[in-house]
């Protein structure tokens, strides 16, 4: 890394914006500060008290992240029109966590539950259990927060920080020390406060993008054209603008699963649980689609790149394209050197906002469900919250080993490969909050079951270009699916997502041990919630004061 390949116009406007939100992450603090901080009310939930609009924000900066901006993208233009999966299902997401999440949110209220894993040991009394969806949700974050560090070295590298070694890696460490710092001392309201930033730069370079662009390059029509000639070229022929017979189904199945999966992720979950009531909820559950139509208008900015003849940057730590880098890339080519520094602050921050709250779900559950429930029992509220914010620490620098282990071809691999290990929990969390039909001893078996295949099955997925044999996609193709050595979809090359097989694994043998265990007679545990926890709203008398020892 050379001082003469740095874009200095660019690192100065990231550097300002940079700065600005690290201000803001200290200043959180102070910003609608409850009594102490002391408390994991306080500190990984916000006081629970954040109204429609900061939620929106918060929820939004949480699930529109890095991903949106830099793997989308990417994988449109790498694949094509099988990167649109993204649209339709966040299109289909709400409608589908709608009432479950204002039940969640309900029964967290009367209980004080803070995690996913503590509404589960509350519903069948089992600390077992409890611990398997912590560790669970904790495994599941990790590839998202690294998605993340993704996202933000990609920036960097495309300014010209793109060092070899372990010095190629500096700066990242660096924005992500800063990220570390205001994290602790502030918790979950940094990156609310931060989530408005964030989101105003993003809807403008949005905007300015999907109107300035396609005009450089002969209106949408020659743009979709010229991507289609250049899919054409491709020997495996298997993308292009329109999906084919071998990835209509991994299409599907990768909307429907990630539908499933997203607010079964604990970060997901925190944002709903600090907010103030039901109605926030509902209202953004209609409000937060918005975010959508961005997703998609990003989305083409792949078919834009192609163009635009952009070619990704080698990353020197590697040697290797890093195809991550094509919209700041695409960016630093068009836009002027101005502009490009706002549209990589935008990218940016929106790494690290996601990032600080996948953080703090992941110690919140290491928190309450590992270090309350086996280590120290009689914790205080204080003791609590100086574990998750050590935790949080942890967890950060931790997800820096999936970017080092498990080299994806395409970066948004590394959450659909956490949402095949968070859909497992989908019966244990989701499911449970209306019925409790499932035998707490078919959960364990359903989890270990779809888990134990899941991984197994993402073990055996190498890479499209055949340079990694393991843990290199998420697509698995018919012809690899096999019960107990019979093949029964032998000879096709039609792909299916292996969240939905694993998922599915897990639901078949929930259901059928559940059988053989309400036979037997087996102890189901206690369930110390009632039906009408699931209904009530701020103003109940029922509902758990904030921070209550």
């Amino acid at each position: 890394m050379s001082t003469e390949s740095l874009q200095w116009t660019e690192l100065s406007v990231f550097a300002v914006l940079f700065l600005l939100v690290t201000v803001l992450g200290f200043v959180a603090a102070k910003w609608r500060a409850g009594d102490t901080l002391d408390h994991l009310d306080e500190w990984g939930l916000g006081g629970r008290k954040f109204g429609s609009w900061i939620t929106w924000f918060l929820v939004g900066g949480d699930l529109y992240t890095a991903y949106t901006f830099v793997a989308v993208p990417a994988l449109v233009f790498g694949a094509g029109a099988l990167g649109f999966y993204a649209l339709p299902y966040t299109v289909v997401l709400y409608p589908i966590v709608f009432l479950p999440l204002v039940r969640m949110w309900s029964v967290s209220r009367v209980h004080g539950y803070v995690t996913p894993a503590d509404f589960v040991r509350g519903r069948y009394g089992s600390h077992w259990l409890a611990l398997i969806i912590a560790i669970t949700g904790i495994l599941a974050t990790m590839p998202y927060i690294a998605l993340q560090l993704v996202g933000l070295e990609a920036v960097l590298r495309t300014m010209g920080l793109n060092g070899s070694g372990v010095m190629g890696h500096l700066p990242l460490f660096i924005a992500f020390v800063i990220l570390a710092l205001y994290t602790y001392q502030s918790g979950l309201r940094a990156p609310a406060l931060i989530a408005f930033v964030k989101d105003s730069l993003i809807y403008v370079v949005i905007l300015v993008a999907v109107i300035y662009l396609p005009g450089k390059f002969g209106g949408w029509g020659a743009i979709f054209d010229t991507a289609q000639a250049a899919y054409d070229k491709t020997p495996a022929k298997s993308d292009g603008v329109l999906l084919n017979a071998n990835n209509q189904l991994q299409y599907a199945t990768l909307a429907l699963g990630s539908a499933l999966a997203l607010f079964l992720y604990p970060h997901s979950l925190t944002g709903i649980l600090a907010s103030r009531g039901r109605n926030v909820i509902k209202r953004n559950m209609v409000a937060l689609p918005a975010y959508s139509l961005l997703l998609g208008l990003l989305a083409m900015l792949g078919f834009v790149a192609i163009s635009a003849g952009v070619k990704p940057i080698t990353n020197q730590a590697t040697g290797r394209p890093d195809t991550n880098t094509i919209v700041p890339v695409l960016f630093g080519q068009e836009f002027p050197a101005w502009f490009a520094g706002v549209a990589f602050a935008a990218i940016g921050i929106g790494a690290l906002v996601p990032a600080a709250i996948m953080s703090i779900a992941a110690a919140n559950l290491w928190t309450r469900n590992i270090y309350k429930e086996y280590l120290k029992k009689d914790a205080t509220p204080a003791q609590e919250a100086k574990q998750a914010k050590l935790a949080s620490l942890v967890v950060k620098f931790g997800a820096v080993a999936f970017i080092v282990f498990i080299d994806p071809q395409f970066s948004i691999d590394l959450q659909l490969i956490g949402g095949v290990v968070i859909l497992q929990t989908l019966p244990a969390v989701a499911i449970a909050l209306y019925t409790r039909w499932f035998h707490l001893y078919g959960l364990v078996a359903g989890w270990a079951a779809g888990m134990g295949w899941g991984i197994y099955l993402l073990y055996t997925i190498p890479s499209a270009d055949g340079k990694r044999q393991h843990f290199a996609g998420s697509a698995l193709a018919l012809d690899k699916l096999s019960l107990f050595g019979w093949h029964p979809f032998q000879g096709s090359t039609v792909q299916i997502y292996v969240g939905v097989v694993a998922v599915t694994a897990n639901l078949v043998v929930a259901a059928l041990v559940t059988l053989v265990a309400r036979r037997l007679k087996a102890a189901e545990g206690s369930d110390e919630t009632t039906p009408d926890d699931y209904h009530v709203d701020e103003d109940s008398d029922r509902v758990k004061p904030v921070a209550a020892h």
